[in-house]
């Protein structure tokens, strides 16, 4: 199909500049040049990947170097506690030493003299006494006080007129120590009134 004159009127003539644009159509841009890729190109969505990665390491490595510190310190304060506890048990066997020692001489000598032994079992006491109340736990056998039950123990009840309702009566077993701190309660009889 031959192409008509006026159809060739609209195209350019051949080796001439190309046509113009004409009316409201845009211009077009001038070609964008794209930068010359730098070194942290190759560090994109792949390198923060890295980062992240390099950074979890490190909060990982700083993680489990505190547990392990943790643990060094659980170990090392038990450890501890263990050598306060048996110094603290030495100490307490030291002070009682001076009392077997005092026991051992009223054996030997009970021999010699029968009532120099009773003298010698109650300065034996005494000291007995006299270490545990060292050691913070002071002897309670106190009676006509009022009954307390975190110092008494009570193992029986007698009516006595002459007592006050509701006080030690009798001491049958003495205690030893104060509130926390106490080895065991004084057993003693109250006394009440009908």
């Amino acid at each position: 199909m031959p192409i008509s004159p006026q159809d060739r009127s609209s195209d350019p003539p051949p080796g001439s500049a190309a046509h113009q644009p004409q009316g409201d159509l845009p211009e077009p841009a001038p070609p964008t040049t794209q930068a010359e890729p730098g070194p942290d190109a190759a560090t994109g969505p792949a390198g923060a990947d890295d980062e992240y990665a390099a950074a979890l390491k490190e909060v990982e490595d700083r993680w489990r170097r505190a547990l392990a510190d943790l643990d060094n310190l659980r170990k090392r304060h038990a450890r501890e506690l263990d050598r306060e506890r048996a110094a603290e048990r030495a100490r307490t066997a030291a002070a009682f030493l001076p009392v077997i020692d005092n026991l051992e001489l009223a054996l030997n000598h009970a021999g010699s003299d029968p009532g120099a032994i009773v003298e010698g079992v109650r300065a034996v006491r005494d000291q007995a006494v006299s270490t545990l109340e060292r050691l913070g736990y002071e002897r309670h056998a106190e009676t006509g006080v009022t009954f307390d039950p975190s110092r008494h123990e009570v193992v029986g009840v007698v009516q006595d007129p002459d007592a006050e309702p509701n006080t030690v009566a009798q001491v049958l077993r003495p205690g030893y120590g104060e509130a926390e701190r106490q080895l065991r309660p004084a057993a003693v009889t109250v006394a009440k009134r009908e």
